[in-house]
């Protein structure tokens, strides 16, 4: 697809799988978001919350379905979202976003998005308004 403008309802954009989760993702994300929680980078903080192991930011996670749009950058932007954390995102897990159009209306997209983690578990979904320009 070489246009949003040719999208119709209940079509959906390229899936975009993400790389697998690693410490330094997490480690340059606190320092970007000002999140130093260590349940995120510190292993042992992390056990000692009651976690398995770190866990990513979910606002990391909720960045990332920016990419979704990069594609169409020069047509419009993402003028609101609205998003459900639904699930941990934990060192390694690859996430795959996802962006389904649930309606037209004059200049703006409605999108349902998610993204799913490689057990097929969504960790995260909401809702996208894309606006022309």
């Amino acid at each position: 697809m070489s246009t949003l403008t040719e999208l119709q309802v209940g079509g959906s954009l390229k899936d975009i799988q993400l790389a697998p989760v690693t410490r330094i993702d997490l480690i340059k994300y606190a320092g970007a978001s000002g999140d130093f929680n260590p349940i995120h980078t510190i292993d042992e903080e992390a056990k000692k919350a009651g976690l398995p192991g770190i866990i990513a930011h979910g606002m990391w996670t909720m960045g990332n379905l920016s990419k979704l749009f990069t594609e169409y950058y020069e047509e419009g932007f993402i003028q609101d979202f609205s998003i459900r954390f639904k699930g941990m995102v934990f060192l390694n897990d690859v996430i795959t976003l996802k962006a389904t159009l649930h309606e037209k209306k004059e200049n703006k997209l409605y999108f349902n998005v998610q993204a799913i983690n490689q057990s097929g578990n969504e960790v995260l979904k909401g809702k996208v308004v894309y606006q022309f320009y």
